[in-house]
């Protein structure tokens, strides 16, 4: 399969090929169509929008070319995560976290609508509703018995299972904590 080519605008990665773009929507569930907030069929006929931790997964796995300007310069990953860290807060840890889960086959979206850092899917939206959800803390960071319990009810509420991954950059591991609730 030849690289797709995708131009970066700003914060944001644009596949104006739509039949490509569906493409990558239609395999894994890349990226977002253009207008269109909850896809029902996977072929459209609009460009894709990927955010920068998609593209730069994306970009390392072969599948993407990246290039901005007129002139069509090709963006390198060093640049794209440059350009990550200054969008996300603690970029590294919240992308190991992200290409471990994409490894392992699952979807991963955005969860700010769930006040974490990433919907997880088995099978993709649209399809299901997010089965997980999934908060990145460093390892020794503090997390208050509040927080968690808040995150739980708000997960209990979603029907979603609560997570929090713990990324060892080092070791290029991730801990899971997966939290069940129950009525005693």
């Amino acid at each position: 399969m030849a690289k797709i080519k995708v131009e970066l605008i700003e914060n944001f990665l644009v596949v104006w090929n739509s039949t490509e773009g569906s493409q990558l929507y239609k395999t894994e569930f890349y990226g977002k169509p253009l207008g269109i907030p909850k896809p029902k069929i996977p072929e459209f006929d609009v460009p894709l929008l990927l955010d920068l931790m998609e593209g730069l997964y994306l970009a390392e796995k072969g599948l993407i070319t990246i290039y901005e300007g007129s002139e069509r310069r090709k963006v390198g990953h060093k640049k794209l995560k440059q350009k990550a860290r200054q969008l996300y807060e603690e970029f590294d840890e919240k992308y190991a976290v992200y290409r471990d889960l994409r490894d392992s086959g699952l979807i991963v979206t955005p969860g700010i609508k769930f006040g974490c850092d990433f919907a997880v899917y088995k099978y993709g939206p649209g399809v299901e509703h997010a089965p997980y959800m999934v908060s990145v803390k460093k390892a020794g960071s503090d997390i208050s018995a509040t927080e968690i319990v808040k995150a739980g009810r708000l997960a209990t509420t979603v029907r979603k299972r609560f997570i929090i991954a713990v990324p060892d950059l080092d070791a290029e591991k991730t801990r899971y904590l997966i939290f069940k609730w129950f009525k005693a």
